[in-house]
């Protein structure tokens, strides 16, 4: 009878953990449902990709693999005694998140950071992290810190200041290990190796920001770089491209142009009346009057070609 009572019980207890869990998850936050989110790693994975090319020689990639919901506790067992992360604390939501870096990410920055040109082979070896290794990981967590908070700016600007950092994920705490969190992983390429970068956000902390996160904003999220837009505008105005000025073309079959001869008229139907087409790169652009000013032929320009409006016009007219 007590062993019945003892599996009753048990089994209760079970299926109130179950129960709680199910409640979690509905209470969550749904990532389908927050289409910035995917755009805020994006944005992270470019900012630190863009550092990262300005500390080394060596090129490096980072792409964001996937968006998710999990449980804090669970992400962090996945990393044990594999990863270091930093403990990030936001003055302006009063939050704490977390920003990991697995093993192969640490020893391929050391490597590009340290000039290695990929062709030694990777270390390969379970041991504890060097202070050397722990001293560049700080350093990039300061970059990953700052891409995060760049790429939150327009939803939420936001600050985050680095308070630890762990190497035993028991350590990392920023609440309950069964909370809810959205992780976000991120994959640097360089020198043929790779890594991971993981972010636990739990839901507590973007609960604030649901309603700006489920609106896709327009400007600086659209995948652009203000620096970057205005340095390739002021570039590209200063390309030089070529003109030409059609005063009038006839179609020649090729007996016709086979039996031209050195000095030879050829006739036009133009006139000092005739609308001047102006095109670049072979692309009709505007329509001119063509003039003369101090001996020489000038051109007024009198509109804009629309060329599927002037397609219409001319299959009307047939």
């Amino acid at each position: 009878m007590f062993e019945a009572l003892s599996a009753f019980t048990a089994g209760t207890s079970s299926e109130r953990a179950m129960i709680a869990d199910r409640l979690l998850d509905a209470a969550g936050i749904s990532v389908d449902r927050l289409p910035m989110l995917p755009v805020v790693f994006d944005r992270m994975a470019r900012v630190m990709a863009d550092s990262m090319r300005q500390k080394s020689a060596s090129p490096s990639y980072i792409s964001v693999s996937y968006v998710e919901n999990s449980r804090i506790g669970d992400v962090l067992d996945d990393y044990e005694a594999n990863a270091l992360v930093a403990v990030l604390y936001s003055p302006e939501w009063d939050a704490r998140v977390l920003i990991g870096f697995d093993r192969d990410f640490i020893f391929t920055l050391a490597d590009v950071l340290l000039g290695a040109d990929g062709t030694e082979p990777p270390i390969d070896e379970e041991r504890t992290f060097s202070n050397i290794e722990t001293r560049i990981a700080r350093i990039v967590f300061e970059v990953a810190a700052k891409a995060l908070e760049e790429s939150f700016e327009p939803i939420s600007k936001t600050s985050f200041k680095i308070e630890r950092i762990e190497s035993r994920m028991d350590f990392a705490i920023i609440g309950r290990r069964n909370n809810p969190a959205v992780i976000g992983r991120l994959l640097l390429q360089a020198i043929g190796r790779g890594g991971e970068v993981f972010v636990i956000m739990p839901h507590a902390t973007l609960n604030p920001l649901r309603q700006r996160l489920s609106q896709v904003l327009s400007g600086e999220m659209t995948n652009r770089d203000r620096q970057w837009t205005q340095h390739f505008h002021h570039e590209i105005q200063k390309t030089e491209v070529k003109l030409e000025a059609i005063l009038e073309e006839r179609e020649l079959t090729l007996d016709e142009i086979s039996n031209l001869q050195v000095g030879q008229v050829i006739e036009l139907q133009a006139t000092s009346r005739t609308p001047v087409t102006l095109s670049c790169n072979h692309q009709p652009v505007f329509t001119c009057q063509l003039g003369q000013l101090d001996g020489s032929y000038t051109l007024q320009i009198e509109d804009l070609i629309h060329e599927e409006k002037d397609l219409l016009d001319d299959l009307r007219n047939r």
